[in-house]
């Protein structure tokens, strides 16, 4: 049963829940770099998130894809607990399909200056529709 209105005191009502250590976590959710442990040999890092979930910025609906990222390290390299809670960070966002890798791209070169990075979202079909958007980022010095 759901309680009335005039059931709800005044003191609880103005006591919000104290937030789980994870989502404080999630809340802060940077990406993390560490030195490049072999610098100088051109290697891949594929790292797949299947988890990743946001809101439809139009209708509130929660959309979920899974996360490929794959990426040939600079000088530093991704760690990958902070991957993790940066993309969780997006599940209370409301945040087009578009917008949400494009953001992760940005962000994870911001953080990591790769020599290449591809990240693809494969969205959930959801009302008969399935999305996969692709981007890509190379960096200046890895061009021929």
């Amino acid at each position: 049963m759901i309680p009335s209105e005039s059931e709800l005191s005044s003191e609880s009502l103005s006591q919000a829940p104290e937030a789980k250590y994870g989502e404080r976590l999630i809340e802060s959710g940077q990406l993390i770099t560490f030195p490049n442990p072999r610098i100088g040999r051109r290697y891949e890092v594929q790292i797949i998130l299947p988890e990743f979930t946001c809101k439809c910025p139009f209708s509130g609906y929660p959309d979920f894809a899974t996360i490929y990222l794959t990426y040939v390290p600079n000088q530093k390299v991704v760690e990958l607990k902070a991957i993790k809670l940066y993309i969780n960070s997006y599940r209370d966002r409301y945040i087009s399909h578009e917008e949400s890798i494009n953001q992760i791209l940005d962000d994870f070169v911001a953080a990591c200056d790769p020599l290449e990075v591809k990240i693809k979202g494969d969205y959930n079909p959801r009302g008969n529709v399935h999305t996969v958007i692709e981007v890509e980022h190379h960096h200046p010095s890895a061009q021929a």
